[in-house]
């Protein structure tokens, strides 16, 4: 075991006042005897610059003064340290830059951040290659920060390398940080998590007021959220701070990091379809999201059933509904694949068309025999029949006989551009990502929940950070969800109808309960084309798509 900690704290624009407050939260930090301590993002100076100029000015050299104490606060804290500078490089050029520390005062590690995020886009320069995985006594760490982790691939990469603890320092307002994508960043690869995040102004306060007037966004969302946290890798929150200056802590064990099997037993690492996510790593200014006609708004229904004679009833019950989704393979036991399943299949398929009301569109998934072999199979039904299929892509245990389809695929309706994903297949990033990069507006996801935190973060998260809409339906309906985008997104979007909630990218989401099998909402397929969350910040085409070697 090994004892980890986040010291959470404001940052002003004074580099030395700045320098005294990490000297200070690191001591404090070493009250509780850490292994690690992990600091937050930008501690050096606010990130507001007057020019480029001005940025350089206040930025910190890696043999300097500023980072020449840090290593020294390392070594008397007997730790490992990692900490977030904005660093001087060559060409008056500046990176936002984490750096890890031993506790002898050793330099270990840099990384720079890869992802950058509104102004950050005019001041800094990404990264240019991979972090590095810090191979220590008390395990294999790595870093990133902030916007890094709001999309998934450099978390992703750093795992896919066998980093057992992501050391995440943020500098961030938006709340949605720790409700959704630090925790799914650590349940998606199955590592731990320990996330640092500011809280106080994150301008100068003697703007506060006039910039929160000029941009119409109330001045509490102007500073750090906090929600520092260290999560485990199945996703529990093991340490949580508030909204004030804190320190906090948790004894982990970095070897459950190495296990990265779901409850069937399927390994989630080894089962990737690298082949399939050649596009991830292509140049965004080669490719284009496709763009469909779409409809403001859509009647949907998430129904949990258990027979088919149930799924018929609330069906007919659901008539108003445009898009229904049901569980996966909700009419079976657990799937064998057997040519009887396959006859069971066809008639669920005719007995749900004969329910579909004109125009009506049905989702579920069934066992299904193609070219001969064996199939589990994702279809949307209509009064007609079956009008699209998404095979299953990613081998799982629980479904260990069906044959594995080589694509994702995407169907034009009158509803929009509806993808499939199946439960095997949701819990993987690259598989959102890549229906999202086909112009996919609203997903079908006939789920059997596998494991807590794909409904209480997961499915909200995907998408989130990939601005499409969900409608999950599982055979506990307390795991149904309807994730809707919000129609007026973050500060790039006129607010009219809602106030600035402080989210960057979270959508709204209507959960099931134990009472009702069926969950309603209505969903915005035209949202789905604005992903654009700040200046210069694109939540697909700003993958660090040159650097996802450890994906492909």
């Amino acid at each position: 075991m090994i004892r980890v900690a986040a010291a959470q704290f404001a940052v002003t624009n004074n580099v030395e006042e700045n320098l005294q407050t990490c000297l200070r939260m690191i001591k404090q930090a070493a009250g509780c005897s850490p292994d690690l301590i992990v600091l937050p993002e930008f501690v050096n100076h606010n990130s507001w610059y007057d020019d480029k100029d001005h940025c350089y000015r206040v930025s910190v050299e890696l043999d300097g003064h500023f980072l020449g104490q840090i290593a020294e606060a390392a070594q008397l804290a007997n730790a490992y340290l990692v900490v977030n500078c904005t660093v001087r490089r060559a060409d008056n050029k500046v990176t936002g830059t984490s750096l890890m520390y031993a506790p002898s005062g050793e330099l270990l590690g840099e990384n720079n951040k890869q992802v950058l995020v509104g102004h950050e886009n005019d001041f800094l320069e990404p990264a240019n290659k991979q972090g590095p995985i810090v191979d220590t006594p008390i395990g294999r760490l790595a870093m990133y920060s902030c916007m890094d982790g709001v999309i998934n691939e450099t978390p992703r990469c750093l795992s896919l390398r066998g980093a057992q603890v992501l050391c995440n320092s943020l500098n961030s307002f938006a709340i949605d940080e720790g409700d959704l994508h630090i925790p799914v960043r650590a349940a998606e690869n199955k590592v731990f998590v320990v996330a640092a995040n500011k809280v106080g102004p994150l301008i100068p306060e003697e703007v506060l007021q006039p910039i929160s007037e000029a941009i119409n966004i109330p001045v509490n969302f102007l500073s750090g959220a906090g929600d520092s946290q260290i999560v485990a890798p199945d996703g529990t929150i093991l340490a949580m701070a508030g909204k004030e200056e804190d320190v906090i802590w948790a004894d982990i064990d970095v070897e459950q990091a190495n296990h990265k099997l779901r409850p069937d037993h399927s390994d989630i690492f080894s089962n990737r379809r690298p082949e399939l996510y050649q596009r991830l790593g292509e140049d965004p200014a080669m490719q284009s999201i496709e763009d469909f006609e779409a409809p403001e708004d859509v009647t949907c229904a998430a129904i949990s059933v258990t027979s088919l004679d149930e799924a018929v009833e609330l069906i007919n019950a659901s008539s108003t509904a445009s898009l229904i989704c049901l569980p996966e393979c909700f009419f079976l036991q657990q799937p064998k694949g057997t040519d009887e399943e396959v006859e069971l299949s066809r008639a669920a398929v005719q007995a749900i068309s004969a329910a579909c009301s004109p125009g009506q569109l049905i989702a579920t998934s069934i066992v299904t025999h193609n070219d001969n072999k064996l199939c589990h199979t994702g279809v949307i039904i209509a009064s007609n029949g079956i009008v699209f299929e998404q095979g299953q892509v990613h081998f799982s245990s629980r479904f260990h006989w069906s044959a594995l389809s080589d694509e994702f695929n995407v169907y034009q309706s009158r509803f929009g551009t509806l993808a499939i994903t199946l439960e095997d297949d949701a819990i993987y990033p690259e598989t959102y990502r890549l229906i999202a990069m086909q112009g996919a507006q609203t997903v079908l996801a006939p789920l059997a929940t596998q494991e807590g935190w794909q409904t209480t973060t997961g499915l909200r998260e995907r998408a989130s950070e990939n601005r499409v809409n969900v409608i999950a339906a599982d055979k506990n309906s307390a795991n149904n969800q309807i994730c809707v985008l919000q129609k007026e997104f973050t500060i790039m979007t006129p607010w009219q109808e809602r106030q600035f909630d402080g989210l960057l990218s979270a959508c709204e989401c209507v959960r099931g309960g134990s009472e009702n099998a069926i969950t309603q909402g209505v969903v915005h397929p035209k949202a789905a084309a604005n992903k654009v969350c700040s200046h210069r910040t694109h939540l697909i085409n700003n993958r660090p798509w040159r650097l996802l070697q450890p994906m492909l």
